[in-house]
Formats: structure tokens, C-alpha cells, sequence
């Protein structure tokens, strides 16, 4: 092994170039960029149905109230769950109304947006 690479020489760094650049231009010649995606029209798919006289597939059980309602009641916000914030980080914005009844009429609190020359 050791005779062997003994006699061969470095490789030639122009020689190297020439072929670096023609793998280069071959890769980009076969290379396409693909955008439209959809099923491979050659690949086999392989459906799996029901067994028809399978006794677990044709059980019909009855709705758990009890379960659904605690599936229900999992699903909603922490305000409508709980009658106080449970940690310091729901304490901000627990109480969404707003302390003062917005009234259209008074000008003080309310600033609707005009529709001027400029603006249009």
C-alpha cells in the first residue's frame, strides 16, 4: 500500500478545476427546480378497509355526558373556567370590561375617524 502512493504525484490543481467545473456544469444541466407538487402518478397506494365482520369496527357506543362535558369545559378560556386568575401572568387582562360605558354621543371619550378632502 505504502509503495503504492509512494510513486503517485499530487493532483494536478488545473486538472482538478477542469473537472470540478464539469461535474459543476453536468449536475446544473439534469437539475431542474420543481414548484408544482401533486401525487406520484407511478407510485402504488395501498388502501386498507374495514373487515366487514370485524366485531370492534361495528360497535356503536353511546355518548358519555359526563366525558363530554369535561372535554367541553377543558376547551374554554381560563375566564369562563375559573372565577379568579389561577397564575400572576393571566392577572393581565382578566377583566375585560371596560370600566367606563363608551357613550358615541360624547365627544370627550370617543374619536371616531372623519372622512375629510385630505383623506380621501
Amino acid at each position: 500500500m505504502a509503495a503504492r502512493s509512494a510513486g503517485k504525484q499530487p493532483p494536478d490543481p488545473v486538472r482538478q478545476n477542469r473537472l470540478l467545473c464539469e461535474r459543476v456544469r453536468k449536475e446544473l444541466q439534469y437539475q431542474g427546480l420543481h414548484t408544482q407538487y401533486g401525487v406520484n402518478p407511478l407510485r402504488r397506494v395501498h388502501t386498507i378497509t374495514k373487515k366487514p365482520m370485524s366485531w370492534h369496527d361495528n360497535i356503536e357506543e353511546p355518548a358519555d355526558a359526563r366525558f363530554l362535558n369535561l372535554i367541553h369545559h377543558a376547551a374554554l378560556e381560563p375566564t369562563k373556567k375559573y372565577s379568579e386568575p389561577q397564575t400572576e401572568s393571566q392577572e393581565i387582562g382578566w377583566n375585560t370590561t371596560p370600566l367606563v360605558h363608551v357613550d358615541r354621543t360624547d365627544c370627550r371619550l370617543y374619536f371616531p375617524r372623519h372622512r375629510t378632502e385630505i383623506t380621501k
